[in-house]
């Protein structure tokens, strides 16, 4: 191992040269950002480009490349790969995701399904045991629930399809690669969600290889954590793209790691991966337009089905964060959680619902079905009938360019650190994705969500997911950047992210650190953040709500156009996050 790695460094510092990492400093805030009122926590200012991210050396990266010529796509291509080094909870090459690409002299927004895909020994009963009950260790603990990873082959199509065409494929891996070999400084986030899961990484040898130090001893604030092996593996992505790591070495190890943990992937499944562009789903808000993910993401259907039934009320009258607000919100979120555990799955297998969920007409009908002073209980929810309309852990970041090109992308493991198992040679931490597909009607995966027959297993299927990228135009010209990580909760995080800025005129850092709710139907419970009145959750209880308070929900990375300046905030949620620009 020690040669192979002597190997790396000699031919990237002699044939390539070293990578200067230039310092980025964030971007200062103008004395009076133009937004609206008086403004209690300002977002970060710039007027060229813009990274917002859940990882600050991650975003630094993406800027030097906007400063280098690059575009929005070329710039998120080496974010998500120094995030693979970086936040190794989340950022990956073991998982999979989605990303929206707006293009801005076509007035073109894409959408890249990387998300991750199920083997093809995949059955439906594979999750159950033998009296049909479901087993959540298979799904959530064991091989069987690693879907074959999309990340690499969905960020190589970004790159090729729409990159800016000055900086090649290998350029922007060769960050991630330096980063992986010579180390990162063990501090905040990554010391702390080390500790969080220390009993489920410490399972697999492999992985208590790479995060513990030589004398077996826990990493401790200030050592280097260097990943030889995940260096090894982006350097065979530098050489040779996609066949890098879906071929030859990598896949073999990987393959391995899978079935030596129970799993029934094989090398057939990683050469066959394909990423795949999709139409984006519309919708309106208040004149807006909104732009997000289609299935197999349940992101964007849903997002805009609650926009459509929020737009019948005047949220602005009722307040931000006031009891009726939220309780309006609330019935709106169980409706659409019904709906997603019956109609959505991936678009290859089922049909899915997206003209019906996403008309106006069928939200008209879903808001005659709530009280607006009382609470209906979950048990007496059921998925309405749009037919008659048809014609913990992700992590999330936002880019935008001087050219006005732009990317949302979320990205994941699932799990935080996913499995908690690294392919042992690889560095790669794998991912349990599919767990989120429904094992069988009435069983709840890990986050709490149900699903039928339209998610359940199949061979090279993809399952259903929460992560939802999504854009916001005004006036034809983009307006708003976002996405977050949390699971179930994203939908409802991205939705009042967007609310906040549109209905309450809040800046992005107000819209991004104020208080968060959510409902998914069952358990039939408000979550609500801690910061929320006492007075209001009284309210709410009186309205028949149970309430329980969270701690905190998502991670949002968010970018709004206003006037000739960019405004950035990354969510204070989570420690190391950053909104840097120049």
């Amino acid at each position: 191992m020690a040669q192979q790695v002597g190997q790396l460094k000699a031919f990237i510092l002699g044939l390539c040269g070293a990578l200067v990492l230039a310092p980025v400093a964030q971007a200062q805030t103008a004395a009076e950002p133009v937004v609206a009122g008086y403004a209690r926590t300002l977002p970060v200012v710039a007027k060229n480009g813009m990274v917002v991210a859940q990882e600050a050396e991650a975003a630094r990266i993406g800027v030097d490349v906007l400063k280098r010529g690059g575009n929005a796509v070329d710039a998120a291509v080496a974010t998500a790969f120094a995030m693979a080094v970086t936040l190794p909870r989340a950022g990956n090459l073991g998982g999979g995701g989605f990303m929206l690409v707006h293009l801005a002299s076509q007035k073109k927004t894409i959408a890249i399904d990387y998300r991750e895909v199920a083997p093809a020994a995949m059955t439906k009963e594979i999750f159950l045991d033998a009296a049909g009950k479901f087993v959540p260790e298979k799904a959530q603990a064991s091989g069987l629930g690693v879907g074959v990873p999309g990340t690499v082959a969905g960020l190589y199509l970004a790159h090729q399809k729409y990159g800016s065409g000055k900086i090649e494929f290998g350029e922007l891996v060769r960050p991630a690669m330096l980063l992986a070999r010579d180390g990162i400084v063990a501090r905040g986030d990554l010391l702390t969600s080390l500790q969080e899961v220390k009993a489920r990484l410490d399972k697999w040898p492999a992985t208590r290889a790479v995060f513990q130090n030589k004398d077996g001893s826990a990493l401790r604030e200030g050592d280097i954590l260097v990943q030889a092996d995940l260096a090894t593996t982006l350097w065979r992505i530098f050489q040779r793209g996609p066949q890098g790591f879906y071929e030859g070495e990598t896949a073999e190890r990987i393959v391995n790691a899978v079935r030596n943990a129970g799993g029934i992937m094989g090398t057939d499944d990683l050469r066959d991966y394909k990423a795949v562009e999709r139409e984006v789903v519309r919708g309106t808000y208040r004149g807006r337009e909104i732009v997000s993910m289609p299935p197999p993401s349940s992101g964007g259907v849903h997002i805009v089905q609650l926009l459509n039934i929020l737009e019948g009320y005047d949220l602005k009258k009722s307040g931000a964060n006031s009891a009726q607000t939220i309780h309006l919100m609330t019935e709106a979120m169980k409706l659409a959680y019904a709906d997603r555990e019956k109609y959505l799955g991936d678009p290859d297998f089922v049909k899915n619902p997206v003209t019906g969920l996403t008309s106006k007409k069928y939200a008209d009908d879903l808001r005659k079905r709530i009280d607006p002073e009382r609470a209906t209980p979950s048990k007496d929810i059921r998925a309405g009938d749009p037919l008659p309309y048809e014609s913990d852990q992700t992590t999330h970041f936002s880019v935008i360019d001087k050219d006005g090109n732009a990317v949302a992308n979320t990205y994941t493991l699932n799990f935080s650190y996913g499995l908690g198992l690294i392919a042992a040679g690889t560095g790669i931490m794998l991912n349990n994705e599919l767990d989120d597909f429904a094992a069988t009607v009435g069983a709840p995966n890990a986050f709490g969500l149900m699903g039928g027959d339209a998610n359940a297993p199949g061979a090279r299927k993809r399952p259903l997911s929460s992560m939802s990228p999504t854009m916001v135009f005004k006036d034809g010209q983009l307006d708003l950047i976002t996405g977050s990580p949390g699971g179930s909760r994203i939908i409802t995080t991205v939705l009042q992210v967007i609310s906040n800025i549109i209905d309450h005129g809040m800046n992005v850092a107000e819209a991004s650190e104020a208080v968060r709710v959510h409902h998914q139907l069952y358990p039939d419970e408000l979550r609500v953040e801690r910061g929320l009145s006492p007075d209001t959750i009284s309210l709410l209880e009186k309205k028949g709500h149970t309430v329980r308070e969270q701690k905190a929900m998502g991670s949002t990375q968010t970018i709004q156009r206003v006037n000739d300046e960019i405004q950035g905030a990354a969510d204070t949620r989570q420690t190391g996050t950053a909104a840097i620009g120049y």
